[in-house]
């Protein structure tokens, strides 16, 4: 997606039930990751907007489903998933967020596509491991973003992704892209999967 035009992001609303979630007819693009893989920052430097997702030191305070209209040429919406894997609550309440995600992932008919955050320095945690396997049971359209680029060097960087690229490899071919909110490094990659997927829900499911 060529960002030529200002960019107009709306917060829509948070959801704490499935019951919560928008009616809409626009395409939905889900972000999701380890609560401190830098979701915020991505979703921030992704839409070129400050501050539209709230960035803390704090690991895990995204609790509820965050809906987000974003226009700049298609209309959809950029919804932010609670983080999972690091937060410090009950863990009744670390299992409230999971049925919440996990209704969304399977129900949510305008969802088109979810990036998969992971940290690009750790090895994969067995929580990203669950998370992928979900999005292959389910058959749902996803991506691999390994987040923190600007932290490795050309060479660690070129050998950590051929790490993870064995690891995340699935036979739908799914891409990893590297990223940085720091350098921009993947920005371009990742809207021009988002955009694609945007148009193909557009046009409506494949028969």
């Amino acid at each position: 997606m060529v960002m030529t035009k200002t960019p107009s992001v709306e917060f829509v609303r948070s959801a704490a039930s499935a019951g919560d979630f928008p009616k809409h007819d626009r395409p939905e693009v889900a972000a999701v990751g380890r609560s401190n893989v830098g979701k915020s920052r991505l979703l921030n430097q992704l839409t070129g907007v400050k501050r539209m997702a709230f960035v803390s030191k704090t690991p895990g305070r995204t609790q509820l489903i965050n809906f987000f209209r974003f226009r700049v040429g298609e209309d959809m919406m950029l919804v932010d998933l609670p983080g999972y894997g690091f937060a410090k609550a009950p863990r009744s309440t670390r299992e409230k967020w999971e049925a919440l995600v996990t209704s969304y992932l399977f129900e949510r008919e305008a969802l088109c596509l979810v990036l998969l955050l992971i940290d690009v320095r750790r090895d994969p945690q067995e929580s990203d491991l669950q998370v992928k396997a979900l999005l292959d049971e389910g058959r749902i359209p996803y991506t691999v973003i390994a987040t923190k680029a600007d932290k490795l060097s050309k060479s660690q960087l070129k050998r950590q992704r051929t790490i993870l690229e064995k690891i995340y490899a699935t036979e739908e071919g799914v891409p990893l892209i590297t990223f940085s909110a720091v350098t921009n490094e993947g920005r371009k990659e990742l809207w021009t999967v988002i955009e694609r997927h945007v148009r193909e829900a557009r046009r409506g499911p494949k028969s």
